[in-house]
């Protein structure tokens, strides 16, 4: 008997619909009519055991007990899924040959790994489980997945990196957070100062915005524009490009703060024959945009729409598990394979046909109902590419029966908006490359350098299918046709004033790129090099999470679509060591979890560091000073008298009924 374990119900009920024969169902599974069963986690159904399961003396939050390092490590059935954890144990041990049909990520991999590893079987049956990669719940693609399945020994590396992230986060955020709360209540502090290898850096991201923003203070700056005639009479503008000579005017991007300087090149410029020294016109092209990933498609939602970061997943979720309408949603991959390419086509048409249905309109310039007369299924974008796609694709829509499609109709007005995203980008791969012709000219006045630039469109291509961006003041202008060695007259030099701006507060769509970018805000110009290509602070099924974990604990709040740190946030940035609120140290340890994820790295030289490391961090949370946080927090919640859970809440050091959830991220 061969047995699927799926990680969620839907997908055990969509292999069971991908396999012939009338099927029983059964509680917490489902009988093939050809023998076989299909069984489901509920997610996890294993959890990291709290500190009290390795030692009692663990319970009571104490500065004495840290650092808490486990020597073996413990896992724990989760007392909602108990039951259902009973039920694969059961066809874990009858099953002859066992299928691995986990979601195809790090995490799917490991919880059903972490499950069958749980249940006790053979090292012979271990080695002999098999691999089924579902990203896409129709039952064509389910039916196809079923007859690729692979060796499950080849995505061990991908269970070990899981593991070592998840122990990690453990030892990380179990020791920091109590030793930074009983520090902060130690100081008049009310409630639990959670710390996390991720969600403390993404905390001092905002906090250090919102700080320079609040510093910031505004300074005028002068740039000189040339205005320019050729002898036929064709005006243009060119900006002055200070030399070294004018250095000490200059501010750290570059723009001149002295305004007599500006007047004095304008007086002298205004006249004076003007020679090009360059002048280049090229035509260009620009390729479409790449399907999304979860966070690029979460970035864009945030911006036409302003939905937040969890609402676009969960939307997601219901769309790829119960309207079947896109794929896999918890990818980070934004590539697709070739083998797809010849179902394009039909998913493109498919997906129209759902919008159409719907009654909704793409968000560019060209109405849906044209779009398919202006796509080429037979060209191929930079999107298919077998070597940048693993165990899983970028997110596109799936291909629906037309009975199917009209299900559309019930999509809520967040799925419809969701949803039309994730079409628009996957349309773009079939459709031509914008065109565009751009002039760059260079002049010289009196020895002075002065540039320009012009930008105009010949043909929209797939960015049709986008809302207009607002035109750059450079392309605005039309530069005649110039030689080199051309002399031209500048009529007048022209002093601009204008004054600086301080960066914006982060929004959900910034602060998202920032994690999907963290390179830029690594102090470590090494470390930054590293990770221009594999960077990143949480993976994409975390991050959404991540962002209203901070608000819910309110380190964060919102005001419209703008974020900005609250007291509490403030304060707990300023009392940790700079290693726990930069992204440094969590991106090394993204880097290093990568590299265990190539075989690059062993799981024993990522964890036995770390370990190593925890007391010297627990000594620093003991000397750090928290006056700043004294009268802030609250005190937890009591039950009501006779309560069940009164002993619970009044657990010394507010200490939280699973050590597990403060520690997440």
């Amino acid at each position: 008997m061969m047995l699927y374990i799926a990680e969620k119900p839907s997908l055990g009920r969509a292999i069971a619909e991908a396999i012939p024969g009338r099927h029983k169902k059964s509680d917490g599974c489902i009988e093939l009519a050809n023998g076989d069963v299909v069984s489901w986690c509920i997610g996890h159904l294993l959890e990291q055991a709290e500190p009290d399961a390795y030692d009692p003396r663990y319970k009571k939050w104490s500065r004495e007990t840290l650092p808490i390092i486990p020597v073996e490590w413990k896992l724990i059935p989760k007392s909602k899924t108990r039951k259902q954890l009973a039920v694969l144990k059961k066809w874990i041990k009858q099953a002859d040959q066992l299928v691995h049909a986990g979601d195809p990520d790090r995490e799917g991999q490991l919880l059903v790994d972490e499950v069958i590893s749980y249940a006790g079987v053979s090292a012979a049956k271990r080695a002999s489980v098999k691999r089924c990669l579902i990203s896409d719940l129709n039952r064509p693609a389910v039916q196809k997945s079923l007859t690729q399945l692979r060796d499950n020994q080849e995505f061990v590396p991908l269970s070990v990196s899981a593991l070592a992230r998840s122990r990690a986060d453990w030892l990380y955020g179990m020791n920091m957070t109590r030793a930074y709360t009983l520090q902060g209540q130690q100081c008049g502090y009310k409630g639990v100062l959670s710390v996390g290898r991720v969600q403390t850096p993404i905390l001092g991201l905002v906090v250090r915005r919102d700080l320079e923003i609040e510093r910031f203070v505004a300074h005028d700056y002068f740039s000189v524009m040339a205005h320019v005639v050729t002898d036929d009479g064709e005006k243009f503008q060119a900006k002055w490009r200070p030399s070294e000579s004018c250095a000490e005017f200059l501010d750290d991007s570059g723009r001149n703060l002295s305004k007599p300087l500006a007047e004095n090149v304008a007086e002298r410029i205004t006249g004076q024959p003007a020679v090009v020294t360059r002048y280049q016109a090229q035509n260009k092209q620009r390729a479409p945009v790449l399907p999304h990933s979860l966070s690029s498609l979460q970035i864009d939602a945030n911006k036409a729409f302003g939905l937040s970061a969890q609402l676009v997943l969960d939307t997601c979720q219901s769309l790829y598990e119960r309207h079947k309408a896109i794929t896999y949603p918890r990818s980070d991959s934004r590539h697709l394979p070739l083998g797809h390419f010849d179902q394009a086509s039909a998913v493109a048409k498919s997906a129209v046909a759902t919008l159409v249905n719907a009654k909704v309109d793409l968000l560019g310039t060209v109405k849906l109902s044209e779009v398919i007369g202006v796509i080429d299924f037979r060209r191929k974008s930079k999107a298919w590419n077998d070597a940048k796609v693993d165990a899983h694709h970028a997110i596109i829509p799936t291909q629906t029966t037309s009975s199917k499609a009209q299900t559309s109709s019930k999509f809520t007005e967040v799925e419809t908006k969701v949803y039309q995203l994730v079409v628009r980008n996957y349309l773009a791969q079939f459709m031509p490359a914008e065109q565009y012709s751009e002039v760059a000219v260079e002049l010289t006045i009196l020895s002075g350098l002065f540039s320009t630039k012009a930008k105009s469109i010949t043909e929209l291509g797939w960015t049709a299918l986008f809302p207009k961006k607002k035109a750059k003041e450079e392309d605005l202008q039309t530069i005649p046709t110039l030689k080199k060695g051309e002399q031209l007259q500048c009529e007048r030099g022209e002093v601009v004033s204008k004054k600086t701006t301080p960066p914006k507060h982060f929004t959900e769509a910034t602060l998202l790129a920032a994690m999907t970018g963290i390179a830029r805000f690594v102090k470590d110009s090494a470390l930054r090099k590293i990770l221009k290509e594999t960077d990143g602070l949480g993976t994409e099924a975390t991050r959404a999470g991540i962002i209203e974990l901070l608000f819910k604990r309110q380190f964060l709040r919102r005001k419209g679509k703008t974020i900005l740190a609250t007291s509490e946030g403030k304060s707990l940035i300023n009392a940790l060591p700079e290693s726990a609120s930069w992204p440094d140290m969590t991106a090394q340890w993204e880097s290093q979890l990568d590299a265990i994820l190539q075989r690059q790295q062993r799981y024993q030289d990522f964890m036995t560091p770390l370990s190593a490391s925890l007391s010297v961090l627990v000594e620093q949370a003991q000397q750090a000073s928290m006056e700043s946080l004294r009268g802030l927090g609250k005190a937890p919640r009591r039950a009501s008298k006779g309560s069940k859970t009164d002993v619970k809440k009044r657990r010394p050091a507010a200490a939280p009924k699973s050590a597990k959830r403060v520690s997440k991220g």
